[in-house]
């Protein structure tokens, strides 16, 4: 299953004299049953920008079916994968992400939420069957963007926002721009020989969207950065999901809540599969701080549209602060 070959490997990133992964019990753990939870959640936001949730609602017959699928995708030959590439920007691809020489040991299948568009783009690769994927994708989709409405609500309840709808509504949005991604990260033999080093499954970034919603299977190799520049890894738990804060919330909060900078490590033995919900606005909607958040402070950033941020993000490299453009510069 790697798809690179071994010349190849000098083109990826390499990490020295990192500590091997160690179980961080510290990550924020929310059950959503709990009436406590709102208040938990918004602590969680402003100092991680990450956390897990369980009690979630949402079927683990979803979970179970949509990652066979993806399993049984990423298992066909590469002649047949690329029939849905390349990902323009939705489908099929593999080492690259995005358009500015960023590398790594991952190959994905980007698609749109809107459920129509999906079918038309798997159709030529599922052959004669492409309803079982269908299906299953829209299940899972559909599940979870409404466990991330309803995060979405409870952080404008915990911030005290009298919209509680305020964040929800952008998901909602018929024109809502969110995406859905799903990563296969193969074995990686090569790093036993690296002894020092860690190859990059998934290069170090932050979502630009509001919110993203994350599920793995049972292989480790999620890191995030803490306030203090140093990684922890992320213990997976195939049944939970994993929030992070995305841009634009952190905009819309005026960096209350805290937009995480994240990263995925090549496993040497066994392969990771990760599902992501990448909850955005409608390309027209005007992202800024929320009056009612500012307490009379002033703004920390410039008002832009969705699709203005997203052409600026998708233009960068995937370790640009992709805020900095549109920060507010306060006279001094």
């Amino acid at each position: 299953m790697v798809l690179v070959p071994k010349p190849a490997l000098q083109q990826f990133s390499f990490i020295r004299n990192i500590k091997p992964p160690t179980f961080f019990s510290g990550i924020p753990l929310l059950d959503l049953s709990n009436p406590d939870s709102k208040r938990l959640l918004v602590k969680a936001c402003e100092e991680f920008g990450f956390f897990k949730v369980v009690n979630h609602g949402v079927p683990l017959e979803f979970i179970s079916k949509l990652e066979s699928e993806a399993v049984k995708f990423f298992s066909l030959p590469l002649s047949e994968k690329e029939k849905a590439s390349p990902p323009n920007p939705f489908g099929y691809g593999k080492k690259s992400i995005g358009q500015n020489g960023d590398v790594g040991w991952v190959e994905y299948l980007l698609l749109t939420a809107n459920q129509e568009s999906v079918s038309q783009r798997l159709s030529s690769v599922f052959g004669d069957n492409p309803e079982k994927f269908r299906c299953a994708l829209n299940d899972y989709v559909s599940a979870v963007k409404k466990m991330a409405c309803e995060i979405l609500e409870m952080m404008a309840d915990g911030l005290k926002i009298q919209n509680r709808k305020v964040f929800s509504k952008l998901l909602m949005d018929e024109q809502s721009d969110s995406v859905f991604r799903l990563n296969h990260y193969p074995p990686c033999p090569e790093i036993q020989a690296l002894k020092d080093h860690n190859m990059i499954g998934f290069g170090e970034h932050t979502d630009p969207q509001i919110i993203s919603v994350l599920r793995s299977n049972n292989t480790s190799g999620l890191q995030i950065s803490l306030n203090d520049g140093s990684w922890i890894s992320v213990p997976p738990d195939p049944s939970s999901f994993f929030i992070n804060v995305g841009d634009s919330l952190q905009v819309m909060t005026n960096g209350r809540f805290k937009s995480v900078r994240h990263r995925v490590l090549a496993n040497s033995i066994k392969a990771r599969v990760s599902m992501i919900y990448f909850g955005g606005p409608p390309l027209r909607e005007k992202i800024a701080p929320l009056p009612s958040l500012m307490e009379g402070e002033e703004s920390l950033y410039r008002e832009f549209t969705w699709f203005e941020y997203k052409r600026s993000a998708y233009s960068s490299r995937l370790a640009d602060n992709k805020l900095l453009l549109f920060e507010r510069i306060t006279a001094s």
